[in-house]
């Protein structure tokens, strides 16, 4: 079979599709922005209270909610995907952003557990805010890129803070760069949906 070929006009079309047809899968599951970024500000807080109000020793526990994170995401994502027949490039390559994100939280846990836990929360606020930039761009929502862009901020801040406050910069830096964007997102999608 001969190849199709396309103007620069269509083809621009078919890549802008693709886009927008990205931006609805992302902005449909904005589930898990808005999931992980409750998660982690639930138990920065939850943490930050343990430690600071009643000193507790195993502050760190408020971090095992993270487990339930795990669970739902993965029961959502595959129930989710079960009922797609196709993934565009652009979606399968955030899909992969995330997954190694994912891996070098699991990586960074495993080097501060024998290191310390003191300056934890800037590595994680570096890190992040990655994964929102990177979608941001792709689906040109900058929203998410802005947030992102204040999480970074945060982190430089979180350096010369002590471990207390880190742990709110933390929290701080995941409600702009996925709670915030992430309802942002769900609007949007919600908005077009109406729309079409």
């Amino acid at each position: 079979m001969e190849d199709e070929k396309f103007s620069p006009e269509q083809s621009l079309q078919l890549i802008q599709s693709m886009i927008d047809n990205a931006k609805n899968s992302v902005a449909d599951n904005s589930f898990y922005f808005l999931l992980w970024g409750w998660l982690v500000f639930a138990a920065s807080v939850f943490q930050y209270i343990l430690k600071v109000f009643f000193n507790s020793p195993y502050h760190y526990a408020a971090w095992s909610l993270m487990i339930v994170g795990i669970i739902v995401s993965v029961f959502y994502g595959y129930n989710s995907n079960k009922n797609r027949k196709v993934k565009t490039y652009v979606e399968e390559l955030i899909d992969f952003l995330w997954i190694g994100i994912f891996v070098s939280y699991m990586g960074l846990s495993f080097i501060f557990s024998q290191i310390g836990w003191e300056h934890c929360s800037s590595f994680y606020m570096l890190l992040y805010p990655i994964g929102s930039f990177v979608t941001g761009k792709a689906l040109k929502f900058s929203p998410l890129i802005w947030g992102a862009v204040g999480s970074w901020l945060l982190a430089v801040v979180a350096a010369f803070a002590n471990f207390d406050l880190n742990i709110l910069l933390g929290a701080m830096g995941i409600l702009v760069s996925y709670i915030i964007p992430g309802y942002m997102l769900r609007n949007k999608y919600r908005r077009n949906l109406v729309n079409v």
